[in-house]
């Protein structure tokens, strides 16, 4: 399975799901939005992803492209890269499938590192306005300004 799009809201991915069920594309939404309120202690974002068949990607995207095109909701409830407008998107920026997020969502939860949303395409990060880190350790390690909007 190959994420297609990623939401926000499960509400918005379930209706194009059902929209893509209807076109005979099979698709399957994964949720993450527990895994992000209990183990990385945050407000759910980016966390329903929209998924079909490999076989099917081609199709689903030309399926897509036009339901954007032609239904500005759906256009503004997918999650896109800021740079390279993918789809195809992390909240917060750590892998789910190691030990180290234990540590690392420890930190994201005091507000010691930023969360910051991470494109699996172009590896792009941009951070969360809603989130801000409270303490300058991070900024002592890795210099820079938090910019703002």
């Amino acid at each position: 399975m190959v994420t297609i799009a990623t939401f926000n809201e499960p509400a918005k991915a379930k209706q194009v799901r059902q929209r893509f069920q209807e076109a005979g594309v099979r698709a399957d939404i994964h949720n993450e939005g527990a895994l992000q309120r209990v183990a990385f202690m945050s407000k759910p974002q980016a966390n329903v992803k929209l998924q079909v068949d490999d076989d099917d990607f081609e199709r689903a995207q030309t399926l897509m492209n036009d339901w954007q095109q032609n239904d500005p909701a759906i256009a503004a409830a997918i999650v896109r890269c800021a740079q390279c407008n993918s789809s195809n998107i992390e909240y917060p920026q750590m892998t789910r499938k190691a030990l180290t997020p234990g540590l690392v969502s420890l930190l994201c939860a005091l507000r010691i590192i930023p969360k910051e949303f991470y494109c699996q395409d172009c590896h792009f990060t941009w951070n969360n306005e809603e989130e801000r880190t409270i303490g300058r350790l991070w900024h002592r390690f890795f210099p820079g300004a938090e910019q703002t909007g």
